[in-house]
């Protein structure tokens, strides 16, 4: 099968989930092409059966903002007609399922019929996409795709909250690719940031208001006071400066580390003991799910779809969002239990082959053949 995937390129989650659904789809012998402004951050240009393309734009100065959209989808009809691509998959709906429908009508005066299956990841349907300026488009291109699907049962709720979508909105989860979470224990660098008294908790993410990374920071305040930790941030975003500031009024510069972006992130969350996500919204988790996989209990508010993923009691604790002294106490409660926290390890670890690949890729396989025999 020959496939198009178009995502953006950053570190957020359905960049990453784009990209490494590509590539598996790449491995399984389909010839993938990747489309969008730059190279996705996880992406490896060098595997067999994989092609990027670049969305170039001329800087006119006319344009007050350069016309991406119209970028996007010209690029689109270019690369159905000379690769012949059977089925072209958008995540995120702005601008892409909107761009995949213009190529979509472009292609019918060719008499090519491109079908056109848009994954919906979050803040395109509970934040932006429900801003007066997109709605509507956001409404109709969604409709007008072949076939949709949600990472979570309380997106897809979301989304039937905002919008008036006639189609069918299948749920498939975010993945993993679990192996490469069993076998590195024997390369954690643990002794580069914690010793042997010491626990390690992190958080990885983009750093956006949603994400709530001071409320980490204020949580580790309080579970330090307890037990003896370091804190470990991952990732870049506009609210780092912030957290910076606040890491400094707390006198906590010597127990939270700043690592910016990390591309092998598995052989840091190996080295760890407990995954902070307190976020305000989040569609999935997939932050948390790859934590899971490293073993390591989440500690989280219960936003979105996070308790679809971070089982109450079982493979980690949820509170409220904005809780933080209760966050705090079920931190502490799990630390200074050496055989509760060994069980939760287990049962993260457990639970997180539920979303391992090899059950999810059919999933999409599946959804590429219906699109197919649809159009």
């Amino acid at each position: 099968m020959k496939i198009g995937i178009v995502c953006y390129p950053t570190f957020g989650g359905s960049g990453i989930v784009a990209t490494e659904l590509g590539m598996e789809l790449a491995k399984q012998g389909n010839e993938v092409h990747f489309i969008s402004y730059s190279e996705p951050a996880r992406l490896n240009v060098l595997m067999p059966n994989i092609t990027f393309h670049p969305v170039e734009i001329e800087n006119y100065p006319l344009f007050q903002y350069q016309p991406y959209s119209l970028a996007l989808s010209t690029l689109m009809v270019d690369i159905v007609k000379q690769h012949g691509l059977d089925v072209i998959h958008v995540h995120y709906a702005i601008p892409h399922a909107y761009a995949a429908f213009i190529a979509k009508q472009i292609l019918k005066e060719d008499g090519i019929e491109l079908p056109v299956v848009t994954t919906l990841h979050g803040t395109d349907i509970t934040l932006v996409g429900k801003h007066p300026s997109y709605k509507s488009a956001v409404e109709f291109s969604i409709n007008q795709s072949d076939i949709v699907t949600s990472v979570s049962q309380s997106l897809k709720q979301n989304t039937l909250d905002v919008f008036k979508i006639k189609k069918e909105i299948h749920v498939i989860p975010n993945f993993i690719e679990s192996e490469l979470f069993d076998h590195l224990k024997q390369n954690c660098p643990r002794e580069n940031f914690a010793t042997e008294d010491e626990k390690l908790l992190v958080h990885v993410s983009n750093f956006r208001e949603v994400k709530n990374v001071p409320h980490v920071v204020e949580v580790f305040h309080l579970v330090q006071k307890k037990i003896k930790a370091k804190l470990l941030l991952i990732g870049v975003g506009p609210e780092r400066e912030k957290v910076e500031l606040l890491v400094r009024k707390l006198g906590l510069e010597d127990q939270v580390f700043f690592l910016g972006k990390i591309r092998q992130l598995y052989q840091i969350l190996c080295a760890c003991d407990l995954f902070v996500l307190p976020s305000s919204q989040e569609s999935f988790g997939l932050a948390a799910l790859e934590a899971m996989a490293a073993s390591l209990p989440v500690i989280s508010s219960n936003a979105g779809g996070i308790p679809e993923v971070n089982v109450e009691g079982v493979t980690g604790y949820l509170s409220n969002i904005g809780d933080i002294e209760e966050m705090a106490e079920n931190a502490i409660e799990l630390l200074s239990n050496e055989e509760k926290l060994k069980e939760f390890k287990e049962n993260a670890k457990a639970y997180s082959f539920k979303f391992r690949k090899e059950k999810i890729l059919p999933m999409y396989m599946n959804l590429y053949e219906q699109a197919i025999k649809k159009d």
